[in-house]
């Protein structure tokens, strides 16, 4: 990913937590639920190559999964629900939950990667034609 030289109008987190432009602030992020648009509607900024990578996914998991255990044990300790009223809530707090966290997230991560100007080389560290055996 290559960004370009200009300064952000809007802070890295301003911009990920509104899902906006990492560059103008103004413009959306992206077009769907997940889906970055290819360039920003307002300032022209190219998003195409814009990738948070599984990253967010797993701060997601990590955060959500551990409350969701942690409400699912008091709520059984408090009430001791039939187990179907567990089956009931728990899946649709996961989705619902998961859903309203991953946007913000990866954008966040967009946003971040543009203000420090994280760029992939597309280059490895080593060298993979060596043959010869010796490392």
């Amino acid at each position: 990913m290559s960004w370009d030289d200009s300064q952000p109008a809007i802070s890295a987190y301003q911009a990920g937590l509104h899902c906006r432009c990492p560059r103008c602030g103004r413009g959306p992020l992206f077009k769907g639920l997940l889906e970055v648009r290819p360039e920003c509607e307002v300032c022209g900024l190219d998003l195409s190559k814009a990738d948070s990578g599984d990253g967010p996914a797993v701060f997601i998991i990590m955060i959500l999964g551990t409350v969701v255990v942690m409400l699912a044990l008091l709520l059984e300790s408090l009430a001791s629900p039939a187990l179907w009223v567990h089956m009931a809530i728990w899946p649709a707090v996961i989705i619902a939950g998961s859903i309203w966290m991953l946007r913000p997230a990866k954008a966040l991560l967009i946003a971040l990667q543009f203000k420090n100007k994280a760029e992939d080389t597309g280059q490895l560290d080593r060298d993979d034609t060596d043959t010869s055996g010796s490392h």
